[in-house]
Order: C-alpha cells, then sequence, then structure tokens
C-alpha cells in the first residue's frame, strides 16, 4: 500500500462531518419534540423524526432487520470508501471532498442505526402541499460528497477519451 499525503486529512474531514452530523441531532433531539414543527422561512421547517428505512424512507417500517442490513451495507460502503482514499493521488481535491463526504455522512447515519435503529431527521424543505423528504447534515453531506464522486467520475473519463 503506498502512502498517500493526504489520506488522515480525509479522515479528519470525515470525522468533522461525523460530529457536526451528531451534534445537529442532538440539538435538534433537545429543542424540538418529536414529531413537533417549527418554521423558520416560508420553506424550511425544523422537526424531530425518525426514519428506520433508507433514503426517503424507503424499506421503514419492515420490523426492525432493515437496521442491521443498513449497518452491514453502510460498513461494506465505508471499507470502500476508505480503500479509495487509500489510493487517492495527491492533488485530488475534489475526489477527496467527495469521498470524505460520503464517509462522513455514511458514519453519521450507521451511528444512529446502532444506537436507536433509526436515523434522526430534522431539515424539512417545503412549498405549498410540496414537501421534500425531511432529512439531517448526514443526509447532506452524502449528497454532496456523492455529486461531487459523479463529477469527478463523468471528468475523468471525458479527460481519458480525450487522451486517446
Amino acid at each position: 500500500m503506498r502512502a498517500n499525503l493526504s489520506y488522515w486529512g480525509w479522515l479528519g474531514v470525515a470525522a468533522v462531518v461525523v460530529a457536526c452530523d451528531q451534534a445537529s441531532k442532538w440539538l435538534a433531539g433537545a429543542a424540538i419534540g418529536f414529531g413537533e414543527r417549527i418554521e423558520v422561512l416560508p420553506f424550511l421547517s425544523w422537526v424531530l423524526w425518525h426514519n428506520d428505512g433508507a433514503a426517503f424512507s424507503l424499506m421503514s417500517g419492515l420490523g426492525g432487520w432493515q437496521r442491521w442490513f443498513f449497518l452491514a451495507l453502510g460498513a461494506g460502503f465505508c471499507a470502500f470508501i476508505v480503500y479509495e482514499l487509500r489510493r487517492l493521488e495527491v492533488g485530488g481535491l475534489l475526489q477527496g471532498w467527495g469521498c470524505a463526504l460520503i464517509l462522513g455522512g455514511a458514519l453519521g447515519n450507521m451511528a444512529d442505526r446502532l444506537a436507536t435503529g433509526h436515523v434522526v431527521d430534522f431539515v424539512l424543505i417545503h412549498y405549498g402541499a410540496w414537501y421534500f423528504p425531511a432529512f439531517n447534515l448526514a443526509d447532506a453531506a452524502l449528497t454532496c460528497g456523492a455529486a461531487l464522486w459523479i463529477f469527478c467520475m463523468v471528468r475523468d473519463s471525458r479527460k481519458e477519451k480525450m487522451s486517446r
């Protein structure tokens, strides 16, 4: 395994994401009652909801087996991301950010599942009768990290095609 000078730094970024995610969930739980909704802006509310399923509550309420399924899936994916971070070339800034955000987000939600069996969601975006599913900082980090990762894959694919 070759050493990557930025490897520990990216793990540090992931740790900060986990810490911010867990702190924000703790603050939400301390300030908002379960099921309560506090309107912040006409399109943004704080809520306190629990999700034992995946994104958009997929597989929610299936008796609890999904907790262990999502933990195992998350552990495998985190191992893959750590492997990718080890292989990351020095200077792979966008890829590093993408991997660190994905890793931090996944670990943040895994910590919830391990401790309580569900993920705490507290951000609700809405407009009129339209609602986007509630989410948390870990979900936002995962989404931004995945977008960066996809961008890097497309960019690298185009570079490769141009160099042929």
